[in-house]
């Protein structure tokens, strides 16, 4: 991983060469690989081998070796390092949301044309809980926004270790309903707002169907991308891919640490949303794992149980991804793919949602 030691000057240049990597061939994107990675019948991704050699290449050491600032300056800056150039927006606006603590900021996403009651996506970053930022996410929000014909509030909301759990969820849900009651002021239709986040994000993002189930206005669908689910068990995944694959085992205890202190609150289904007893009644959901991914596998458990449950799901595995894809919207193509699938995906699972009457 990077360093937050890169000046503009040095980020730039790293930025231009990502670029260029990742739009190269596949024979010579192989070559570049090196030998392919095979592990549990899966291929890594050439593209993707390429990145994670470039990842090693910058200096010093891993965040969770780092102080927390430079920590968070570090993710940023990675995210910005394969992000790629701003999609152009109708209008993206600063908010602060009404929280439990005080006011949440987001940040409101409209691309040019969207209609006054459009759909809205609730959308939570990843980061472990303790990492990530409206910024490391802004061009992901921006790429669903455009390709799901949707509007996306992204949501900042408390992070550890100075507000553990459960502050992020009680954010997330009340930014949740923060869009379903101000429906009118943010120009789109209450009865389709979806909810969304990846890894730790993706974790609140189930937890707020989990627990607007009995609301009268619930999420009309949830996209989940390589959530976090878990925080008692590692499956066999953790074994596979434990380090070498962008997340590592440690980085995961490291985010356990610091947002869930109290093992004993590891338990409850607001930190591990797949030890909930009843999924009935969840609206729809997406779930896009990583093949190459320690969560992997409690991605495919919860895929399952929400089916059992009787809840309409579609669990999609990159097999050649690693976490952490949805950044990679400047960085080849492997990336893109698997966004503007979730995007078709997410317009589709909208556009059958009801619509406000009146």
């Amino acid at each position: 991983m990077g360093n937050t030691g890169l000046d503009a000057a040095v980020e730039s240049v790293v930025r231009t060469a990502a670029t260029v990597v990742g739009s190269l061939p596949a024979p010579l994107l192989r070559i570049l690989a090196g030998r392919p990675i095979r592990s549990d019948g899966q291929v890594l991704d050439a593209e993707i081998q390429v990145m994670l050699r470039m990842l090693a290449l910058l200096p010093d050491s891993d965040f969770e070796q780092l102080p927390l600032e430079q920590s968070r300056a570090q993710i940023d800056m990675e995210s910005r390092l394969v992000s790629g150039r701003p999609i152009p927006m109708g209008s993206v606006e600063t908010l602060f949301i009404p929280g439990p603590a005080g006011p949440v900021p987001a940040r409101l996403f409209r691309p040019e044309g969207l209609a006054s009651d459009a759909p809205l996506v609730v959308y939570f970053h990843g980061g472990g809980f303790v990492l990530g930022s409206l910024d490391s996410h802004d061009c992901l929000c921006r790429f669903l926004a455009q390709h799901a014909e949707v509007a996306v509030l992204a949501v900042d909301y408390r992070l550890a270790p100075e507000h553990v759990f459960p502050a992020a969820v009680d954010d997330a849900v009340a930014a949740f309903r923060f869009a379903v009651d101000n429906a009118a002021a943010l120009g789109i239709d209450p009865n389709r707002v979806a909810v969304a986040g990846d890894s730790a994000g993706g974790n609140l993002a189930a937890v707020v169907c989990q627990l607007t189930r009995d609301d009268a206005v619930r999420p009309a669908f949830q996209v989940l991308f390589f959530p976090w689910l878990d925080m008692t068990t590692k499956r066999r995944s953790y074994q596979l891919f434990s380090d070498g694959f962008f997340l590592t085992e440690a980085q995961m205890d490291w985010y356990t640490r610091h947002y869930v202190p109290s093992e004993s609150d590891r338990t409850d289904p607001r930190a591990s949303p797949v030890l909930a007893e009843d999924l009935s009644g969840l609206p729809p959901a997406y779930i896009a794992l990583a093949g190459f991914d320690v969560l992997r596998d409690e991605g495919v458990e919860y895929a399952e149980r929400l089916r059992a449950a009787g809840v309409p799901t579609t669990l999609r595995v990159h097999r050649g991804l690693v976490h952490a894809f949805v950044n990679l919207t400047g960085y080849g193509h492997a990336g893109v793919d698997a966004l503007l699938e979730a995007a078709g995906a997410l317009r589709v699972g909208l556009s059958f949602a009801g619509r406000a009457v009146g």
